[in-house]
Order: structure tokens, then C-alpha cells, then sequence
């Protein structure tokens, strides 16, 4: 027979209870600190405001090159791939002539070329003054907009296309955690020059160590490569 305790009427071979453990808890990623959330989101709206505001006569410049060149419109729209995957209009000053999609299509080495790495080498369809703007990387000023709407960031990754995703594998999901950026360590560390592979790593790199005095320090770098016009074309 299986004995008893005397107090309780436990059996004596019964497992003595054990205190629930404490739950694991989780370590939060940098990227997702809340106290560096709130603060990267007032960075973003402060500085895209006075930097707007500051180069108003730099905008109404190239508006008016634009148009007078090769007409309207001067701004580019295209969907891009963002925060948790949602999709988001990009606005760029245009560079390509008007016809350029049709172009791309008429030109088979071009279109496989832009097939494997999304960047075409002596683009065709980009215009004199559109090269002028890309080298400078003035053609991306209208993404402050972007960034005062809240679907971009002023650092943060590349921001990519639909077809795009696929090549980061299993690291799709660090891109989808964050926003799209202006500037950030593709941009600043070879920028076209850089392979995609390459890019994918410095996306991760980011994700993994973000803070305050990183984003600055990524945004002081980004500066100088566009400067220098380090890896753009």
C-alpha cells in the first residue's frame, strides 16, 4: 500500500511541488528600445524640418532645372517595401528622361543587367542634369518628406523595391523591423560600389548595434561619401 503523510494526506511517493520558474526574459533588440524609438522619431521630425525649411532655395532650384529641361513631372513616385513589410511611395527628384521605363524594356542587356543587381552601369535613360543629381545624391532631398510622414527614417536601410526582398533570405525579417533610411551604412561605405550581399550585411550590422551616437555618426559619414561622391553613380 502507498503510504501516507500525516499532515495534508499526501502520498508519500508524490513528487514534493516545485516553485514555478521566473520567465526568460527576453533581451530587446537595440533597434527596438523604446526610449531610443521615441528619441530617433523626434530626431527625424526635428532635423527633416529645419532641413527642409534650409534648403527651400536648393528645391526650388532644381524644380526649376527640371522643368525647363526636360519638363514635367520632376518628381518621382515609386512603391517601396518599409517598416513590417507595408508598402510606401518614395519621392525623388527625376533623373531618368520620361520614357526611360520604356527604354529599360527595349534593351534586353539592360533590362538583365537591372534584373540582377536592381543598378545599371552608364545608365541610358538617366539625363545630364539627372546625373548631376545623383552624383550630388540630390535627387533623394524630396525623401525628407518621407521621413516627416513617418514611413522613412533619416537612418535605416536602403530602401528597397518589392522584387528585392527575396535577396535577403532569412534576413528579410531584420529589414521589415526597421525603417527605410536617407542615410545609412550602404550609403555610407561604398554605396553602387558595394555588392548586394555586402548590403545585406551592413543592414544587419545596423539593426544589431543602432543607438543615438550611431545614427549620428552613420549621418556625418554619409555626408562626407556624398561629398567626395564615393560610390555613386
Amino acid at each position: 500500500m502507498i503510504g501516507y503523510e500525516r499532515a495534508g494526506g499526501i502520498p508519500a511517493t508524490a513528487p514534493v511541488p516545485t516553485p514555478e520558474a521566473a520567465p526568460t526574459r527576453v533581451k530587446t533588440t537595440r533597434y527596438h528600445r523604446r526610449r531610443f524609438q521615441l528619441f530617433k522619431r523626434a530626431f527625424d521630425v526635428a532635423l527633416s524640418a529645419v532641413a527642409l525649411l534650409v534648403l527651400f532655395p536648393v528645391f526650388l532650384l532644381i524644380v526649376l532645372a527640371i522643368a525647363l529641361t526636360d519638363g514635367f513631372p520632376v518628381v518621382f513616385k515609386q512603391k517601396r517595401i518599409g517598416q513590417n513589410g507595408e508598402v510606401f511611395e518614395i519621392h525623388k527628384f527625376r533623373t531618368m528622361v520620361r520614357d526611360a521605363e520604356a527604354l529599360l524594356r527595349s534593351r534586353p542587356d539592360l533590362w538583365e543587367e537591372y534584373r540582377v543587381t536592381y543598378k545599371i552601369k552608364n545608365d541610358p535613360r538617366i539625363s545630364k542634369l539627372g546625373q548631376f543629381l545623383r552624383k550630388s545624391s540630390l535627387d533623394e532631398l524630396p525623401q525628407l518628406f518621407n521621413v516627416l510622414q513617418g514611413n522613412m527614417s533619416l537612418v535605416g536601410p536602403r530602401p528597397i523595391v518589392e522584387a528585392e526582398i527575396a535577396k535577403y533570405g532569412d534576413q528579410q525579417d531584420v529589414y521589415t523591423a526597421m525603417k527605410p533610411g536617407c542615410a545609412g551604412l550602404w550609403q555610407c561605405m561604398g554605396r553602387s560600389a558595394t555588392t548586394y550581399e555586402e548590403r545585406v550585411e551592413l543592414d544587419r550590422e545596423y539593426y544589431e548595434n543602432a543607438n543615438t551616437w550611431f545614427d549620428i555618426q552613420v549621418l556625418v559619414r554619409t555626408t562626407l561619401a556624398i561629398l567626395v561622391g564615393r560610390g555613386a553613380r
